[in-house]
């Protein structure tokens, strides 16, 4: 390019910065918010370096991003006010004020991902997130990691679940429903607890009937058993293992009896 035509489109530069900030006052006054937005970042970027933006372009981002999250846009809503917030225009007030509302934006946005969570929707979860973890890449760090974790290890005890109803394993199962800690997934469980809560009722009874002739008072009673064995599962104990430790803690042995095994009280 030749220097006359450097120097023309200079010119035409100018002549342009010259114009912006009436075209800029007339779209704003007009509620044009597109049109606000698109000259307000054209006489920015014409600006010389460590000029402010215009202020008028802070009240269009404004308006623009309160439109967007009405509209149920929160990604552009969120971008935009990150915007706003970044270019530091306006009076100490407006800029906290605008702070605030991105903070108050970002902790809603987070409070509906978690509620769809809680609800069962964790694709509606993950998507409602992107906007809030876009630019964050800390893999594993971020709360949709943290739910996906969440979610696929409720999934694995859903399914040990099932393995043990088939096997009549009941002690295990037991473990298996406590570490279930998403209310979707104990929802999915809770025809299985009722399964695994009866099955260990009846051994009771059958444990309570076959005492009442050989060990009349001297077997644990197995509502005291079940607590004290639940609570050594919850500690991280293998159901066997926490068989015996809770036994143990009341001051019972362990003892074979043909089929049955008896927490039998010491004499």
């Amino acid at each position: 390019m030749t220097l006359g035509g450097v120097a023309l489109l200079c010119v035409g530069a100018y002549v342009w910065e010259q114009q912006l900030p009436r075209k800029l006052s007339e779209a704003l006054s007009s509620n044009d918010l597109p049109a606000c937005l698109r000259y307000g970042e054209q006489l920015a970027a014409l600006r010389w370096l460590g000029q402010e933006a215009p202020e008028e372009l802070a009240i269009c981002r404004r308006r623009l991003a309160q439109q967007a999250w009405d509209q149920t846009d929160p990604g552009r809503a969120l971008l935009l006010q990150e915007q706003l917030v970044n270019s530091g225009v306006g009076s100490p007030q407006q800029k906290n004020q605008d702070q605030k509302q991105l903070r108050l934006w970002r902790d809603q946005l987070r409070e509906n991902a978690l509620s769809q969570f809680r609800a069962g929707n964790l694709a509606k979860a993950l998507s409602m997130l992107l906007p809030l973890e876009k630019h964050d890449g800390r893999r594993g760090s971020r709360l949709s990691d943290s739910l996906q974790e969440s979610w696929n290890r409720n999934r694995l005890e859903l399914e040990k679940l099932r393995e043990y109803v088939n096997q009549q394993q009941w002690w295990e199962a037991l473990s298996a429903l406590n570490q279930l800690d998403h209310p979707w997934w104990q929802n999915q469980a809770k025809p299985m607890r009722q399964q695994v809560e009866q099955a260990i009722d009846d051994l009771r009874d059958q444990t309570e009937s076959h005492s009442h002739g050989a060990m009349p008072a001297h077997t644990v009673a197995r509502d005291r058993l079940n607590v004290a064995v639940e609570a050594r599962i919850l500690e991280g104990l293998a159901p066997w293992d926490a068989f015996m430790a809770g036994c143990a803690d009341l001051g019972g042995i362990i003892i074979e009896d043909g089929p049955e095994t008896l927490c039998r009280a010491s004499q």
